[in-house]
């Protein structure tokens, strides 16, 4: 009881950033680079900094529509603090502050999944990132795409529509180019497009030195369509010379069969898992009203949704019609609900994660199979993924 939690001024920053180089073992330099840009928080017991983060207010992708939201990392807390719950007290009071600037969600990466699983979040999709033999890529079909080098902002608004394509994309704030130059020295990007066209292809990769030589890091990979991948897959693969292992990092490929698909004959996908990026919907009316939801669609449910602050259910009405969505308290009649959902399962459903009413089920989901299936199809017409590692 004796940890303030407060917005920190520069010299508590400066004293975060010893601390947080201390507990995860290396320097953290995001702390430094994104603090400009993000709400500062850090719990100061006697003084004396004892854990910290950051918050970055930044619009999240759902449904085709830019959704207000809190995204939160380089969190950590003082080796010696450790078991106080001090580390659950603080990502409340970071995302308090955020939702006070209007944030409705809230993301972040940890590999403390189960951890934050009990606070309410959920993790929407699996992560991988993929190393691929360089040469397995020609066997891509070469188009006669036009290929640019150079980011611009045309190049900017392509990225934000087809973003849009996906549940949990962010819509990149103007300081991530400079950023992601700083974090990837030698960071390249590719415009594909046909003869005369807009581009409908972008492509950001950086070469990196491994044991076995160098290797290629894919960033970057949006295509609009299977003949801007097949070109931008080709375009990687005339590296093959002198680059034995091209690595596409864990948010650089869509997380639909793209590679497996194209190299299924060679088998030399490799796939590595990583911690999944989490969500938490902090407020469930707004988040419904913000979100783009399918125009073809006229529905309506009785919830019942788990309050992770106090024990037993709060009772809503949804209704979906025209392409917009309304979340109401309560329901009329004596009508039972349609479908149970925990907090982490509603966040999980509003992000499309749950892809087949048998998924759901078996995640613990209550409802009858109908109920269920349509109102999964309100949220599965786009897939969960968040493109942006931060």
């Amino acid at each position: 009881m004796d940890v303030e939690f407060t917005e920190a001024d520069d010299g508590q920053w400066e004293q975060y950033g010893a601390l947080a180089c201390r507990a995860y073992g290396q320097p953290v330099p995001d702390i430094e680079r994104l603090g400009p840009y993000a709400d500062r928080r850090v719990a100061v017991r006697a003084g004396r900094v004892v854990a910290g983060g950051l918050g970055l207010l930044v619009p999240q992708h759902f449904g085709g529509r830019p959704v207000p939201a809190a995204s939160l990392g380089c969190g950590c807390v003082a080796p010696e603090e450790r078991g106080g719950r001090l580390a659950a007290r603080l990502v409340e009071e970071r995302v308090r502050a955020l939702q006070e600037q209007g944030a409705v969600l809230a993301t972040l990466w940890t590999a403390s999944t189960g951890y934050v699983r009990r606070l309410g979040w959920q993790a929407p999709a699996q992560v991988f990132s993929w190393a691929v033999p360089t040469a397995a890529l020609k066997q891509a079909a070469a188009d006669t795409m036009e290929i640019t080098h150079g980011d611009t902002g045309q190049l900017a608004r392509l990225r934000d529509r087809l973003a849009g394509q996906w549940n949990g994309t962010w819509q990149r704030p103007p300081w991530w180019g400079a950023w992601q130059r700083e974090q990837h020295p030698g960071l390249e990007t590719y415009a594909f497009a046909a003869p005369g066209r807009e581009p409908t292809g972008v492509l950001a990769l950086a070469t990196e030195r491994t044991p076995a030589g160098r290797q290629l890091v894919v960033h970057d990979f949006w295509a609009a369509d299977a003949d801007a991948a097949d070109a931008m897959l080709a375009f990687l693969g005339r590296h093959h010379g002198r680059i034995p292992t091209t690595r596409f990092e864990r948010t650089g490929l869509p997380p639909g069969p793209l590679l497996q698909h194209r190299l299924a004959n060679a088998g030399t996908a490799a796939a590595t898992s990583w911690h999944p990026w989490m969500l938490r919907v902090l407020d469930p009316v707004r988040a419904v009203a913000l979100r783009g939801w399918p125009e073809h669609l006229d529905e309506e449910f009785v919830l019942d949704l788990a309050d992770p602050d106090r024990a037993g259910t709060a009772r809503y009405t949804l209704r979906v019609g025209g392409g917009r969505a309304e979340l109401a308290p309560g329901s009329s009649g004596a009508r039972d609900a349609d479908i149970t959902l925990t907090s982490g399962q509603f966040a999980l459903w509003y992000a499309g994660g749950y892809r087949s009413p048998a998924a759901a089920a078996l995640a613990g989901v209550h409802g009858e199979r109908a109920a269920l299936t349509r109102l999964l199809a309100a949220t599965a017409e786009r897939e969960p993924w968040l493109a942006d590692y931060f």
